[in-house]
């Protein structure tokens, strides 16, 4: 006996007390000393303890000098309880120093390895039963900590009650809590080597968080879903395939509607509003904007803390596999907006995690987003790319997320993205490519395609880097899509200009072309054209209110029949007059306006079309699917061509007028017969005039732009039409 009876030397026993043990499981609970069974325990605030086991109780002996610490001798091994007074309270509870380890040793060897495709299962919290007891078990990568506890409500925050135990070389710490459940707000005090107490740290795999200003980690049970979209899930493959028709609408959940008092919509509510309206204005697919946890409602949720948690803003996770689940019973995929890139300096978040330059670079050069004041990972740390990668994997699994569109890949491959001379450094090689980062997203592909069978990646990829949208084994970075920047940004400044000075830029609007089949484009309309001073899509069309509604409507027909994948943000499709505002709802109200009504009914019937017509669709990424009539008249700022699918399929003919002059002019037809007019974006139910054809054309024998047969076509001022082979008579 060292200390009045008891089994611990002064310095331990001062240790314990003080939260600076390195190893409490070797000190508390239950230990055999000598022959003796003993308990030890910590209890702030107890002056007195009992040890309860089967039908009998031990008062147990407190330690001189040590308040709150006690140890009884049990006759034999046994389970137990505790039961302490103080201060006029009594409290019972179960002992978490008396529970074994949970991780395994298997779990263990590739946390270690970082090469664990699942972290998720192991590390954060779980609610379980362990060894007979319901509670929660926690574990969290801290390598370089002196010690790791769980704090909460549940014990007042204190880090002395729950420190934790390290699981040899993996860096991983772990405990289980009883009686700790659902809905428990907690987060990690880490000590680190030099003895500092960090600022308490969410949970960087928790599966839930506070509402924000707060930013403690909840308990979340995400297990046991009870999903039912067997059909759905064992479809998508086609309906994600590169000849598939795939129209997306991307939304900002936070601002896509509110309610009175500028309340933010729930996902019960968006699972039936939205759903609704998104598969009756004929898109496939809705694009959530980052939903992973993030304290600034200004970033969009473009700088995340959370990565394993869906914001608390709009309910529960259980909540929100609803919306999903809602969303593949309506026919719509859903695509996640996925952060790898970087993550903000908030003292809750990831930065020094454990008190050293964990998951981010320590040198600035690379470490230190400068364009946004954020951290970037540490891609070369196997153990920080396989949270990444891992976290990926997590939401196509555990929410039946259809895919990922990967943000800001341009920041991620270069290492002198946005950084002047002397403030990066380079590669291995001496170059400016990011080695590491390009490993990761092959990595996250490889592991994304292979597990989760029919899902789709998309990279917002602003450079000319090779393969981004290539298998992996030909040395691509294995994505299905990348985002066309070069066609947005050409295709924006030719619309902004007056039509006069539109001959002078005819090639911004044929460009694109050139480069088409290099890629699986994604032809993008986002957020980021409609924000931070930019205008609205409407307001960024020249001439008065009716020229501005007719360049949007053959703005958007160009688009749709142009080669490649849609993506339209919300908005969009009605004319939002406004830039976007992520503080409010979308501008709805206009929709009482015909102009507005009128562009939203263009975007259903753009839809529509290009669903059903595989012409538009089916060879989106192949030259075979593309074919000019005529790309050279800049003079009268008209555009022309083909669109094919395959043997068999109606090829489409679509003209556009981009000029606020009527256009009377031949055109060549592939193929005899009436032509009918499919689509006319001056038609009278968009808004426009309805100058037009009359509902088609019949094809002359005349040859003219490389086809043997044409026909006079009337394009009315700012317009697009299209017509369709209706029969092959004449």
């Amino acid at each position: 006996m060292e200390n009045g009876g008891t089994h611990l030397d002064n310095e331990t026993a001062g240790a314990i007390v003080a939260g600076r043990h390195s190893d409490p499981f070797e000190v508390l609970g239950l230990h055999k000393r000598g022959k003796a069974q003993v308990v030890t325990a910590f209890a702030p605030g107890a002056e007195r303890l009992w040890v309860q086991y089967g039908r009998s109780e031990v008062e147990a002996r407190p330690y001189p000098g040590h308040p709150g610490l006690f140890e009884a001798e049990l006759p034999k091994k046994s389970t137990y309880r505790l039961r302490a007074q103080g201060s006029g309270a009594e409290w019972i509870w179960e002992d978490a120093f008396r529970f074994g380890p949970v991780i395994g040793e298997m779990d263990e060897y590739l946390l270690g390895e970082g090469t664990h495709q699942r972290i998720w299962q192991v590390l954060g919290a779980h609610v379980l039963i362990h060894e007979g007891t319901k509670g929660t078990h926690f574990a969290v990568w801290a390598p370089n900590a002196a010690r790791v506890s769980v704090v909460g409500d549940f014990n007042i925050w204190d880090g002395r009650r729950h420190p934790m135990r390290r699981r040899g070389a993996t860096g991983v710490w772990e405990t289980f809590i009883p009686a700790v459940g659902e809905g428990l707000a907690y987060k990690y005090e880490i000590v680190a080597a030099n003895g500092a107490v960090m600022p308490l740290k969410s949970d960087p795999v928790g599966f839930g968080s506070e509402h924000a200003p707060a930013n403690a980690s909840v308990v979340r049970n995400i297990r046991g879903a009870d999903w039912q979209d067997g059909d759905w899930m064992t479809r998508r493959g086609a309906l994600q395939d590169i000849d598939a028709p795939i129209s997306i609408y991307e939304v900002h959940l936070g601002s896509w509607a509110r309610e009175a008092g500028n309340r933010m919509l729930s996902y019960a509510e968006l699972a039936d509003r939205l759903v609704s309206y998104v598969a009756d204005m004929g898109f496939t697919h809705i694009e959530l904007m980052p939903i992973a946890e993030f304290p600034f409602d200004g970033s969009w949720g473009y700088q995340p803390i959370g990565l394993y948690a869906p914001t608390i803003r709009h309910g529960r996770p259980e909540e929100f596999r609803a919306l999903i689940g809602a969303a593949h019973e309506a026919g719509l995929g859903v695509l996640l907006d996925w952060v790898p890139g970087h993550f903000p300096t908030d003292a809750h978040g990831l930065g020094q995690f454990d008190g050293t330059h964990l998951y981010e670079h320590g040198d600035p050069k690379e470490g230190f987003h400068q364009d946004w004041n954020t951290l970037i990972y540490n891609y070369g740390r196997v153990e920080v790319s396989n949270y990444l990668t891992s976290n990926a994997l997590y939401w196509l699994e555990e929410y039946h997320l259809d895919g990922l569109r990967v943000d800001a890949v341009a920041s991620m491959l270069y290492r002198d993205y946005s950084r002047s001379e002397g403030q990066w450094v380079p590669n291995k090689d001496g170059g400016r490519e990011n080695f590491e980062a390009i490993a990761l997203l092959q990595r996250m592909n490889v592991l994304a395609y292979g597990q989760c069978a029919g899902i789709m990646t998309a990279a917002e990829e602003s450079t000319a880097f090779p393969g981004v949208s290539r298998p992996v084994e030909d040395g691509g970075l294995g994505f299905g899509f990348k985002w066309n920047m070069g066609w947005m940004n050409d295709t924006l400044s030719y619309m902004q200009k007056d039509p006069i000075y539109r001959k002078h830029h005819h090639a911004q609007m044929t460009f694109a072309l050139h480069y088409a089949w290099s890629e699986n484009y994604i032809l993008p309309l986002s957020h980021d054209e409609v924000v931070h001073g930019k205008g609205s899509m409407l307001n960024k069309m020249p001439g008065a209110l009716p020229e501005k509604f007719a360049n949007l409507r053959a703005y958007y027909a160009f688009m749709w029949a142009h080669p490649g994948k849609k993506l339209m943000f919300m908005g969009l499709e009605f004319a939002q007059a406004g830039e976007w505002n992520h503080n409010r709802s979308l501008d709805w109200h206009l929709l009482d306006q015909s102009l507005h009504r009128g562009v939203k009914v263009l975007v259903r019937d753009l839809n529509r079309l290009y669903r059903a017509t595989p012409a538009l669709h089916v060879n989106d990424t192949r030259s075979e699917g593309f074919e000019w009539l005529d790309a050279n008249d800049s003079e009268a700022s008209v555009f022309a061509w083909i669109r094919h699918g395959r043997t068999g399929d109606v090829p489409v003919v679509c003209l556009f007028n981009m000029t606020p002059v009527a256009r009377n002019i031949r055109v060549g037809l592939p193929g005899p017969g009436h032509w009918e007019e499919i689509l006319n974006s001056d038609a009278e139910a968009y808004g426009g005039g309805n100058r037009g054809n009359l509902g088609g054309v019949l094809a002359e024998t005349v040859p003219h732009q490389g086809q043997k047969h044409s026909a006079r076509v009337t394009l009315a001022p700012l317009a697009a039409v299209w017509f369709r082979q209706l029969n092959q008579g004449g």
